[in-house]
C-alpha cells in the first residue's frame, strides 16, 4: 500500500511516501480503506521526539490519528460491521496516513451519513476530546460556565459547539479574526487573547477546558470559583496551584470508543453539530500540511485526501 512513514524523529522534512506492507485484519478488526485522514497537533509531536519519554514511536512509524472510509475486511470475532460499510474512527498510535488501516472495532463506527469522508475525517479525534473533556472529565452541566482555551482550533471548535448545546453559557479565546467564527459556533463572549488579558474580564467560572497550557494555564486558575474544575490536554496542571486556588484540575487522556462516536454521529446528522474543515491536501502535499499547522493559530481542521 501508500503510505506516508517517518523513519526518524524530526520535523515534516522526516515524512516520506513510500510503499508499505498491507496491514492485516486480525481478531477484533476490520480493514479500512482510508478515503481521508486529519491531521492533529499529536501526529508532529510524536514525529518529533518530543514526546518520547512518554509516548515513544516505533519506526518506520505511519502517523495519522483519525480517518474515514471504507471496510475491506473484516476479522475473526467481528459483529456489527461488513464489508462495503462506511466507517470512521480513531488509529490509536497512528497509522491512518495511509490507504490501509486495521482497525480496532471498538474504535470505529459508522460514518455520518450527512457527512462526506474529508468532513468524516475530522471528527473522531477533536470532537470526542472535547466531548470527553467537558463532559466525561470536566462534568459539564446546564447552566454553568466554561471558559475555552485555543477555541478557534480543532478541538476547540467542537467544544464550543457542545457547550453550547449542553446549555452552558460560553467563553472563547481566540483571535480578533476568529470572533465571528466562534460566535457562529455558540460562543457567548470571544475575547481576544493578544489584545486582552482574559482574567481582566472574566472571573467565577465553573470550568475551564485548556488547550493550550503555559502560561495561559498558570493565569486560568485565578478565574475559576471555588470548586471549580480545569481540564488541560497539552500539559498537566499544577497540583500545587489547584490546593492554592481550591479548586479541581486534572489532565486528561482521550479514549477512542465506539459509543462515544455514534452519539457524534447523531448530533451531526441531525444538523446539531457541524465540522470545521478549513483546508484539504493530497496525501502527498503532507509536509506543506503539517507545515502549516506547526505555523501556529491553523483555525478548525486540514484533512488529508487518500483515496477519492
Amino acid at each position: 500500500m501508500k503510505a506516508i512513514r517517518v523513519h526518524a524523529y524530526g520535523g515534516p522534512e522526516q515524512l516520506r511516501e513510500e510503499e508499505a506492507p498491507d496491514p492485516k485484519a486480525d481478531s477484533g478488526k476490520v480493514l479500512v480503506r482510508i478515503h481521508a485522514a486529519s491531521v492533529n497537533p499529536i501526529d508532529f509531536k510524536l514525529a518529533s521526539g518530543n514526546m518520547r519519554q512518554i509516548m515513544p514511536i516505533n519506526f518506520p512509524w505511519i502517523p495519522g490519528g483519525d480517518f474515514s472510509g471504507v471496510v475491506a475486511e473484516v476479522g475473526p470475532g467481528v459483529t456489527g460491521l461488513k464489508k462495503g460499510d462506511a466507517v470512521f474512527g480513531d488509529a490509536s498510535g497512528g497509522g491512518a496516513y495511509a490507504e490501509l488501516y486495521a482497525a480496532p472495532v471498538g474504535m470505529v463506527a459508522a460514518k455520518p451519513q450527512k457527512l462526506s469522508d474529508v468532513e468524516a475525517a475530522s471528527v473522531p479525534l477533536a470532537a470526542q476530546t472535547a466531548w470527553q473533556g467537558l463532559f466525561d472529565n470536566g462534568h459539564l452541566a446546564r447552566g454553568e460556565t466554561v471558559l475555552i482555551h485555543g477555541a478557534a482550533g480543532g478541538v476547540g471548535s467542537f467544544a464550543v459547539q457542545l457547550a453550547h448545546l449542553k446549555g452552558a453559557k460560553v467563553l472563547a479565546t481566540g483571535s480578533a479574526s476568529s470572533t465571528d467564527y466562534l460566535r457562529s459556533l455558540g460562543a457567548d463572549q470571544v475575547i481576544d487573547y493578544k489584545t486582552t488579558p482574559f482574567e481582566s474580564v472574566v472571573k467565577n467560572i465553573d470550568l475551564v477546558l485548556d488547550l493550550i497550557g503555559g502560561d495561559t494555564q498558570r493565569r486560568s486558575f485565578g478565574v475559576l470559583k471555588s470548586g471549580g474544575r480545569l481540564i488541560a490536554t497539552a500539559q498537566p496542571p499544577s497540583p500545587e496551584e489547584a490546593t492554592k486556588h481550591k479548586v479541581q484540575a486534572a489532565m486528561m487522556q482521550m479514549k477512542a470508543n465506539t459509543a462515544n462516536l455514534q452519539q457524534l454521529a447523531e448530533l451531526l446528522d441531525a444538523g446539531k453539530l457541524k465540522t470545521g474543515v478549513t483546508k484539504t491536501y493530497p496525501l502527498s502535499k503532507v509536509r506543506d500540511a503539517w507545515t502549516e499547522i506547526i505555523a501556529g493559530h491553523a483555525r478548525g481542521k486540514i484533512v488529508l485526501q487518500v483515496a477519492s
